[in-house]
């Protein structure tokens, strides 16, 4: 499996090897991975989508940020310093200024805060299509900048899909009503 796993990470850098280099595509993805940092593009939209004002939009954005946070430290803290993987390449020179992660590479913060996000801001929201392809650009960004294996960012996506309908089914949008 592990082999398996080697060959396709090595197979999507090849990939955007074709990618890489171009003015705009680099723009495009260094900004999109700077802006995930920290998870502070998906705070902003919920705070965003707070300004809406309802008591969904309210409860969406608190619970947001609270999956975001959440989902950082259990991310950040304990599965990176369990997994422990190596980064695809260390010494990548990049054409943009670019915070080096310190954190091991497996699962990618920046796609599990993502679809964290992406899951708990998307309910009862016209602008969901908006957020998976916000959360997509910056899950993808990883792999473009070298800072993660493809297989890293899957991962990532999947832990942060599942952790946001956890959140969802923990906090829904409307409370059950009584009979």
């Amino acid at each position: 499996m592990k082999d398996f796993v080697a060959r396709v990470d090595e197979s999507v850098d090849r990939a955007f090897d074709r990618l890489r280099g171009g003015r705009a595509a680099d723009r495009i993805f260094y900004t999109a991975s700077s802006l995930g940092e920290f998870g502070l593009v998906w705070i902003m939209l919920a705070l965003l989508r707070a300004l809406r004002g309802s008591r969904a939009d309210e409860r969406a954005a608190a619970r947001t940020v609270a999956g975001v946070l959440l989902d950082s430290l259990l991310v950040n803290v304990v599965l990176k310093t369990v997994v422990g993987r190596p980064r695809p390449i260390a010494s990548v020179v990049h054409p943009h200024r670019f915070r080096q992660p310190l954190t091991s590479s497996f699962p990618s913060g920046h796609a599990t805060s993502a679809f964290v996000a992406t899951v708990l801001l998307s309910e009862e929201d016209p602008l969901a299509p908006a957020y998976l392809a916000a959360a997509t650009l910056v899950a993808t960004s990883r792999i473009y900048t070298k800072i993660h294996h493809a297989s890293d960012v899957a991962g990532g996506i999947v832990i942060g899909t599942c952790l946001g309908l956890l959140g969802r089914h923990l906090a829904p949008l409307r409370p059950p009503r009584a009979h």
